[in-house]
């Protein structure tokens, strides 16, 4: 008999617009309108000046106006290449570390965003150690959580779709964690050099076995790595000190014990979304996976160690030098890209797949999904607001088919979320990772092949891949605090 089961689709993610006028947000709108008064009132007195200020308020709106095919206005490309500048005329684009240089100790700490960041460890309520990373900057305390995710292989797909009904309550529930800022999905494919396997095989061989089974297990342990993949999958959640505006900021101990205790209700609620067996990681693991991520060709001697023992003040690089458009560290040659827009339209449940798939053109790749989930008061306010923009963008705009399907949608989003569903703002980061500058054109083009099937829009993220390079590690740094302009002026542009 023909199954009835019909194949869920996904879609409906949208990004708040700013009211205003055509391209222009808020902020354009309103300097715009301040200057036109100005210009009225000049004119009024002197017809010649009126012409100056005229040009004046055009120099100042034509940056903008103008926009990139991902939506990034002149103005913040010219901020973007400006900081750059400044920024590499100071020498911060470079970074030394060890015995030689000006870090305290000799030791390889970590560069940029993550140079004051340290480990704490502490136990939860089953007793199972776990290390929490502290952000100083922000006051945040950030848990990690490796996973032994299933995989679609072989799985019907009514269950895959229950996987993902399943993720989007884990999602929804954790805006109603107090103090909970951010979580985030790492997949990182790296090669496998089989020393797992052979660890396996030699703690379960048998001496006497026969001499051709020994010898099929010996042909096994040399053969089967060679092209392999190792996928790992890991899940950071972030919290901060001050779990509301206006309440008592929790000192560390505070955050290490309320942490402990929630730890086990986290991973009870991944049990239903794929993610396998999940557990906290420990320091010695944090600080081995960051290690890797900054000086790859140190994995075959980490893998083969039989003890611990690194050190989060060593697991930054030695050396390494930002570019403009690339990423050198240690080993490693790095470019990440930032999602400039999500998948318009409705998916399927397997759209990911090639992004997040090994690619033998790319020797390390990390996919990095970023959650910020709303508290329900703000999620009201936020698709409320939402649905009122984008009914005043279709009633002043001409060209308004694209400006109808967008107030359906946000008319969908306010209904949805007032049955119960969460609203969670969301960005994708890539880390392509080679061992030569010769490699990273053919690790670009790569990318740009397996983003096409998960109809993605990625962009370079230019003049700050260091950043974005610590951003794509699941160590629960949340970008928008780090930024200097506010979130106000930022989503009026």
């Amino acid at each position: 008999m023909a199954s009835e089961y019909r194949e869920p689709t996904y879609g409906n993610w949208r990004k708040p617009v700013s009211p205003g006028i055509g391209r222009l947000g808020l902020a354009g709108t309103l300097i715009l309108m301040v200057g036109l008064i100005v210009v009225t009132m000049i004119a009024m007195l002197s017809p010649v000046a009126s012409l100056v200020a005229v040009v004046v308020l055009g120099l100042v709106m034509v940056p903008l106006v103008i926009q990139d095919r991902h939506g990034r206005t002149a103005l913040q490309t010219l901020t973007a290449r400006l900081n750059w500048w400044w920024g590499r005329s100071q020498g911060w684009h470079l970074y030394r570390s060890g015995p030689l240089s000006v870090v305290p100790h000799g030791s390889c700490r970590l560069p940029g965003l993550l140079a004051q960041s340290r480990l704490v460890e502490g136990r939860d309520s089953y007793g199972r150690p776990f290390a929490l990373i502290v952000i100083p900057s922000t006051r945040h305390y950030t848990v990690v959580f490796e996973c032994n995710a299933d995989g679609a292989a072989l799985v019907d797909q009514e269950q895959i779709d229950t996987w993902v009904a399943h993720w989007g309550h884990w999602l929804a529930a954790l805006g109603y964690e107090p103090g909970l800022v951010a979580a985030s999905v790492t997949v990182e494919t790296a090669p496998d050099l089989g020393h797992r396997l052979r660890e396996e095989v030699q703690a379960t061989f048998d001496p006497k076995a026969p001499e051709l089974a020994r010898a099929a297990l010996e042909e096994i342990v040399w053969n089967y790595p060679v092209g392999s993949a190792r996928v790992s999958t890991r899940i950071a959640v972030t919290y901060a000190a001050l779990p509301h505006p206006g309440g008592k900021r929790r000192d560390q101990d505070s955050m290490v014990r309320e942490i402990g205790m929630r730890i086990p209700g986290l991973i009870s609620g991944l049990e239903m979304t794929g993610a396998g067996s999940a557990r906290p990681m420990t320091a010695d693991q944090l600080a081995r996976a960051v290690r890797l991520a900054y000086d790859p060709d140190a994995q075959s001697d980490m893998e083969a160690a039989e003890v611990g023992g690194t050190r989060w003040d060593d697991a930054g690089p030695a050396a390494a030098q930002e570019s403009w458009d690339h990423y050198v560290h240690d080993s490693g040659h790095s470019i990440t890209w930032g999602m400039s827009e999500a998948p318009r339209g409705e998916v399927l449940s397997n759209v990911m797949s090639s992004l997040v798939a090994p690619h033998h053109d790319i020797a390390r790749k990390r996919v990095t999904f970023l959650y910020r989930p709303h508290d329900p008061a703000s999620a009201a306010r936020i698709v409320e607001r939402d649905r009122k923009d984008s009914r005043f963008r279709l009633d002043g705009s001409a060209s308004a088919a694209r400006n109808e399907i967008d107030v359906i949608k946000s008319d969908q989003s306010a209904l949805e979320e007032a049955k119960g569903a969460g609203v969670t703002r969301f960005t994708v980061l890539v880390t392509a990772t080679v061992r030569s500058a010769e490699e990273l054109p053919v690790a670009a083009a790569a990318v740009d092949t397996i983003a096409a099937p998960a109809r993605l829009r990625l962009r370079q993220m230019y003049g700050s891949q260091a950043s974005a390079f610590a951003a794509a590690l699941p160590l629960g740094i949340v970008l928008p605090d780090h930024l200097n302009v506010p979130a106000l002026v930022r989503e009026s542009l």
